[in-house]
Parts: C-alpha cells; sequence; structure tokens
C-alpha cells in the first residue's frame, strides 16, 4: 500500500484490507470510522477483542494529521504500536522508557508529518511542554483508550483522566472518541459528563462473549482445585489466574510450578526488572500460567489466552468481566473459572465498609459487589445474569455456563433462615459462623459454655443440618443482603432491616443446593483443550504445528510476540487453504499486504516442503 495512502482518496474499507488483512467491519466499526471521518465525537463501549482500536486507528491513517491516543499504561501504548509497525502503519509513543534524547527524536518525527499516530500517557498529555508541542502539528483525532478510568465508580479510577478535557477542549474541532470495554450505566454517565461528550453518538457493542464459558463453585482445596482444572481441561495452554494479595501471588506460582506448571507471578511490588521479565515471557512463550494481581491484564493484546481463574473475589461485576474478558481474544473456545467461599464474601463487605470513601461511594460498592454475589448464587443462566447487568437482553439459556449444563436445584430454606437469623440475634449479633453453627447444632464447647449460650432458645435447634450446610445457609444470607458484617475483623454477622421480614414470617426463602462437585468437563469434552482443533484433520494439525514453530522462529528474531506475526486463527486457515501464492495468502484473514511482503515468501515455502 502507498505510503502516501492520505492522498490516494482510499476507503476505510481499502484499509481494512489491505493493511489490517480483514474483510469486513465488525459491529458498528464502519459507522464510528464514519462519525469520525465526518469530524464528529464518538463513544465507543465494545468488548475486550472486538476491535476497539481500528475505530481509530483507521480513521488516524485516513484523516489529515496525527491522531492523539491518550493510554493509560506504558506496557499497552509500546505492544500496540509496535503492532501497527508491523503492519506497515506509522506510529509512535511518548512515555517514560524513553531517554530525552529518544523523545525528541520521536518529536521530531512527529514534526515531519510521516506518523498517523502518537500514544501518550494522560501523565504526559498534561504538560505545559506537550501542550505546546500539540500546537505545533495538526491533530486528526484525540482517542481517548480505556475511558472508565474517567470514573471513580470505574474499577481503574485514574484521577489524570479528570483533566483530558483542559487539553482537547483547545482543539474544538478535533473529533474525539472515549472508548471502553466495560462500564455499567453508572459509569456510562460518568464518562461522557466528566469528558464533556453529551452530544456525542454512543455506540454499545452486545457484551455477550458466546465463546467463554463461565463457571463458579464452592471453594474447597481451591490450589487443589486450580490445579485439577489446569491439568484436566488445559494442560500446555496459558492462563491468568487472579488473586487478591501480593504474597499469595507469588505461592500460589510457586506452587503450580512444584506441580509441574509453568507458571509466573505479577504484582506491583516487584521489582520492575522481574514484573517486566514475567511479563514478555507470557506474551512470547507458550504457555504460560501467570498468576496475578489486579495490576495485570489491562494493555495485555494475547489473543490465546485459553482460561482465566480467580481464587479471590474480583470487586465487582465490571472487573470481573474485564478480566474474564481477556480469555479468547481469538475466538476461540476458553474458560473464566473462578471459586468462592464464605469468608471470601465476609472480607470483601469488610473491605468495602473500611473504605476511605464516603458513604455514597460505600453504597454504590455494596450494590456493585451484591450484585456479583447474586451472580456467583445464582441458578439461572450466568450469561442471563451477566448481560442484564450491563443492561443488555439474552435469551435464557446459553448451553455454555456451568448452571446450564448442571441442573441448579433449590431448597426451602425459609426455616432455616429463621434459625440462623435468629441464632445471630439472640447471641447479641457479634459472632461469625463457627460460633452459630456450633450453637444449632448444639456443640457445647468450652465458648459456649463460659458465654451461657447453650440456655438459648436455638441452642440445638439446627441439628439436623450439618456444619457445612450451615455455612451454606450463612453465605448466601449474607450475599442476598439479609446479613451484614461488622468493619472490625472481630465483629460478627448482624442482622439487616430485611432480616426482619424473614423472622416475622413475611418473606420466605430459597436456597441454592450446593454441588457436590464438579462434572461439568465430561459435558465439555475437553473442547477448548487444543484449541479447538478438533476440526482440523491430522494433516492439517502437522501442517498448523509446523507453522507455529515457523511463526515462533520469527517472533524471536525480531523481539516481538508471536501473535504480532499471525494469531492462531490466521495459522488455522492457512493449515486449511494451504495458499500457494502471495495472491492466495491475502484472502487469508489477519494478512494484509505488508505482513505478506514481509513473511510471505518464508510461509509458502514452508508449507510447500510439507507436500
Amino acid at each position: 500500500m502507498p505510503e502516501d495512502y492520505k492522498h490516494n482518496k482510499l476507503t476505510p474499507s481499502d484499509i481494512l484490507h489491505n493493511t489490517f488483512g480483514y474483510r469486513s467491519f465488525r459491529e458498528h466499526q464502519e459507522e464510528i470510522i464514519k462519525e469520525v471521518m465526518a469530524g464528529r465525537d464518538a463513544f465507543v463501549l465494545m468488548p475486550t477483542g472486538m476491535g476497539k482500536s481500528i475505530c481509530y486507528q483507521l480513521p488516524a491513517m485516513l484523516r489529515e494529521g496525527v491522531g492523539i491516543v491518550v493510554s493509560p499504561l506504558i506496557a499497552l501504548m509500546q505492544d500496540q504500536v509496535h503492532a501497527l509497525r508491523i503492519n506497515g502503519i506509522h506510529a509512535e509513543f511518548l512515555n517514560s522508557s524513553l531517554t530525552f534524547e529518544e523523545g525528541q527524536e520521536v518529536k521530531r518525527h512527529i514534526l515531519s508529518g510521516e506518523p498517523d499516530l502518537l500514544y501518550v500517557a494522560p501523565e504526559r498529555l498534561l504538560t505545559d511542554s506537550f501542550q505546546d508541542f500539540l500546537r505545533r502539528i495538526p491533530i486528526s483525532l484525540f482517542a481517548i483508550d480505556e475511558a472508565h478510568c474517567v470514573s471513580q465508580w470505574g474499577h481503574d479510577f485514574r484521577p489524570e483522566y479528570l483533566r483530558i478535557p483542559e487539553v482537547t477542549r483547545q482543539f474544538p474541532d478535533t473529533p474525539r472518541l472515549a472508548l471502553t470495554a466495560t462500564a455499567d450505566a453508572q459509569t456510562r454517565r460518568d464518562i461522557v459528563q466528566r469528558l464533556g461528550l453529551q452530544d456525542a453518538a454512543a455506540f454499545v457493542s452486545s457484551f455477550d462473549r458466546p465463546n467463554i464459558r463461565y463457571r463458579v463453585t464452592l471453594k474447597q482445596r481451591e490450589r487443589s482445585q486450580l490445579l485439577a482444572f489446569i491439568r484436566r481441561e488445559h494442560p500446555d495452554q496459558s492462563g491468568i489466574v487472579y488473586v487478591r494479595t501480593r504474597k499469595r501471588a507469588d505461592q500460589t506460582a510457586a506452587w503450580l510450578q512444584e506441580n509441574g506448571v509453568a507458571a509466573r507471578s505479577y504484582h506491583a511490588g516487584q521489582e520492575q526488572e522481574v514484573r517486566l521479565r514475567n511479563q514478555e515471557r507470557f506474551l512470547k512463550e507458550d504457555p504460560i500460567v501467570m498468576v496475578a494481581t489486579i495490576a495485570f491484564g489491562m494493555g495485555i493484546d494475547k489473543p490465546d489466552v485459553r482460561f482465566v481463574a480467580h481464587l479471590d473475589l474480583p470487586a465487582s461485576m465490571e472487573a470481573y468481566y474485564q478480566e474474564t474478558g481477556r480469555a479468547g481474544r481469538d475466538g476461540e473456545p476458553a474458560d473464566a473459572w473462578m471459586v468462592y467461599s464464605l469468608a471470601d464474601l465476609v472480607s470483601m463487605r469488610r473491605l468495602f465498609d473500611a473504605s476511605q470513601g464516603d458513604e455514597t461511594f460505600k453504597q454504590i460498592q455494596r450494590q456493585k459487589l451484591e450484585a456479583l454475589l447474586g451472580y456467583c448464587e445464582t441458578v439461572e443462566c450466568r450469561r442471563t445474569v451477566l448481560l442484564r447487568y450491563f443492561g443488555e437482553h439474552h435469551v435464557i439459556g446459553c448451553d455454555n455456563c456451568d448452571t446450564c449444563l448442571q441442573k441448579q436445584e433449590t431448597w426451602d430454606g425459609t426455616m432455616a433462615a429463621r434459625m440462623a437469623l435468629s441464632c445471630v440475634y439472640r447471641t447479641g449479633q457479634r459472632f461469625g459462623v463457627t460460633h452459630l453453627t456450633d450453637v444449632l447444632i448444639g456443640n457445647a464447647t468450652e465458648k459456649i459454655k463460659n458465654l451461657r449460650h447453650e440456655k438459648l432458645k436455638t441452642f440445638g435447634v439446627g441439628a439436623e443440618l450439618s456444619k457445612k450446610q450451615w455455612s451454606s445457609v450463612y453465605r448466601q444470607l449474607l450475599a442476598t443482603g439479609l446479613l451484614s458484617v461488622g468493619e472490625s475483623a472481630f465483629s460478627g454477622f448482624r442482622l439487616t432491616s430485611d432480616s426482619w421480614l424473614v423472622l416475622k414470617g413475611e418473606q420466605e426463602v430459597q436456597f441454592r443446593q450446593d454441588p457436590a462437585g464438579e462434572d461439568i468437563a465430561k459435558k465439555r469434552k475437553n473442547k477448548s483443550a487444543k484449541i479447538a482443533m478438533e476440526d482440523l484433520t491430522g494433516e492439517q494439525l502437522q501442517i498448523f504445528e509446523k507453522l507455529r514453530a515457523l511463526r515462533l522462529e520469527i517472533s524471536n528474531s525480531i523481539n516481538l510476540p508471536p501473535y504480532c506475526v499471525f494469531h492462531d486463527k490466521t495459522l488455522k486457515e492457512m493449515a486449511v487453504q494451504t495458499p500457494k501464492t502471495i495472491d492466495d495468502l491475502l484472502e487469508i484473514s489477519g494478512i494484509g499486504q505488508t505482513k505478506a511482503a514481509q513473511y510471505g515468501d518464508q510461509f509458502l515455502k514452508a508449507l510447500a516442503s510439507l507436500k
């Protein structure tokens, strides 16, 4: 494709095909591009892996000037710039990883008028010197990536994002795009208001990721559960395991390594060199399991992550959706697997109640947590519950989540709930599940005797249920808001206003029957175990592996992740179609003219050698 395409009257479809190697636009992409090409603002909510970046990259290539992309993470902008360059697109970034001399060279390059895109962090955008620089160059657009960072109700709030309009309003004729993969109704309103996009066209794509299988189960022996899940369904595949603390990330990664899983950890407490080395291994080596805190993930554009597991509850449905969305970006089958317990619910509630925010902030965070807990405890299709949270209707029954594939039993828990709540009240609302359960089943411990709780009316009234069953009762009472917990680690369960409706007989309670164990793997038939290659013949699979080896060799030589050369999906199509010429290659999804010119001969030679 000619370098001066801005003056050759190419259409967006031409660039999509010739540069990116795609035959058609995805949902809303073409409409968004037309809006920006006409000089108008846009708000874009599009799930991970659905092509948000093309919505600003392509118009920046066609409009006069350079597109300024505000991106929150250094790793994110660097990866995107490398991926653009490998497609023959002129792009630069300015961040703290560059020396002063390197930064000056980037500015000289921008002034030359050649680059189409410049990625910057919000902190850099806000400096006086950079704003002076912007006034010296023509700007085609402003793209505000990860726009949910502007909202304090979002899960990645960045105060610097609040000041972005101070810069963009200096260029009133330049179109702005705010883009995010995850935002509930409140966060969407916040983005529009704080970025001054009230008149912008809004494009909200479906949140549904049909290739992801959602599964939630109770913690028993969580590490053993995780290891069994990886060994059974994702051996020798890349995945992410999210945990709450840095210590837990290191310990879990070490334990997985001891048990034969190629695992690494990632968290903000590591030295930068270690953190970056582990991230690079995850991106460039296949397979690696990354055990991480929420510090890991934003901007990780690895398409073949086959699973995302949570050993601890995320903070909200938005965080859960964002994190699980890092699985299966290539559209192939992937898993979102999570375990949780009563202790998780208690600790999360205490964490929010003890936060420094005002009461309004705390209330919103509680509501978000309650939505997540409702998702965990639901007997409905999980996809239906997830999409409903984001305001999207879904036909009940997806046949790709645990509640659809395993019948969820319920039981009338009204009497058990009354017993449990009465016990909380009669013991003074000061105790947790262990002591309350001992009272209910009539276990006269030394503590109960000292407190004279064996004299209570609730002592022994629940002997027909086991300790495990009472733990389930209290977990579900807490999840549904029929109980609360105190802020202190030493405070116990407390009644809520809704508790009294149950105690007075004005409200019935249905409980979910906890499953005995996981047998969903049998129903899955290990569909994702080999990147959904079951539709390839033995010969085609051999070709695919040969192409994969070549891709790894090339990626190592240019020091970029393998997916920057070609995605697995592209190699799979190559293995089926067995192209013989460059023109044949250009008909395969994901191969544009630049990549065909750079790597086409090598892949054609490899294919010919297999004949």
